[in-house]
């Protein structure tokens, strides 16, 4: 009997100091989490008892804890994000917007027939400009639609690189440039959409049209069963240009924005062109900027 009662005098006095050093952690664990909602800190919570129970609790806590601040910081640069947006789109309309009302007064103003056939040309591209750059941004918003798909077909590529092209002879001419042009003859098909494949040429050819000055290349041609088209152009500051930032979103050389672009040409096109399964990637070699665009042959 003394045996029985020293035994349960014993687990009685365990279970007692098991019990005050759980309620220890638990008020020890209440303590932290005041302190992590009272101030922006990386701490997490930690326990003093080796109980699995608690280990298992703290580790769920501090989990939900990181998804909490992923949330926050996903919050936050998002916010920020669309401050820069705003900032961008604002300086992008604004500009053809200013240039267009400053015209409309000279073209108000003057008495000269020649002087107006000049203003309404300016004010007709700059209209054009703002068409484009509206344009540009409908896309965009398109693509940020994760649920937005392009309607797949069998798409003659080397006929849409033909046609695309040779709509730019007038921008051509107008910059005194002759591209160099080495385009194979066969027929090439991929699996894509028409409208898209356009655009992702003219956002290149017009991309290789304001930064080129004296040289542009392009170049399409198969490679086992890819199909590969190739634009290049010269720069006249290479240094300039972040090769790293070149498919981001309103990224601009130009850091002074002024040219009539939204810098959001390259992005959209990398997006259609991964929508469609396909790869771009740009490059700088020699004083010569680079993009190169591949597609799958489509097996007939």
């Amino acid at each position: 009997m003394i045996l029985w009662a020293v035994l349960s005098t014993v687990l009685a006095v365990g279970l007692i100091f098991i019990l005050l050093m759980y309620r220890r952690q638990v008020k020890n664990i209440c303590r932290q989490l005041e302190f992590l909602k009272e101030n922006q800190t990386n701490l997490r919570l930690t326990v003093t008892v080796p109980f699995k129970q608690f280990e298992k609790l703290v580790d769920s806590i501090n989990q939900v804890l990181d998804m909490s601040q992923e949330i926050k910081n996903n919050a936050r640069k998002n916010e920020e994000h669309l401050k820069e947006t705003i900032t961008n789109l604002s300086h992008d309309i604004r500009t053809p917007l200013t240039s267009l009302d400053g015209y409309f007064q000279l073209l108000a103003q003057s008495d000269s027939e020649e002087e107006q056939r000049h203003y309404i040309e300016v004010i007709q591209s700059r209209i054009s400009s703002l068409k484009d750059i509206l344009e540009e941004l409908f896309t965009y918003t398109k693509l940020q639609n994760e649920q937005y798909e392009l309607k797949m077909e069998t798409v003659d590529f080397g006929k849409c690189v033909y046609d695309t092209v040779f709509s730019f002879y007038d921008e051509f001419q107008t910059k005194g440039l002759e591209p160099e042009i080495d385009f194979c003859e066969e027929n090439i098909l991929i699996e894509g959409n028409t409208e898209a494949i356009r655009r992702i040429l003219q956002n290149i050819i017009k991309n290789a049209l304001v930064h080129g000055s004296q040289k542009i290349r392009m170049k399409l041609f198969s490679e086992n069963n890819d199909i590969i088209f190739l634009c290049e152009n010269d720069l006249e500051n290479p240094g300039d240009i972040d090769i790293k930032k070149i498919f981001s979103k309103f990224y601009k050389a130009d850091t002074a924005r002024t040219s009539n672009t939204t810098g959001l040409g390259l992005s959209i096109a990398k997006s259609l062109v991964e929508r469609m399964d396909g790869t771009i990637i740009a490059k700088i070699e020699n004083d010569m900027f680079l993009i190169r665009v591949m597609f799958f042959r489509k097996k007939l």
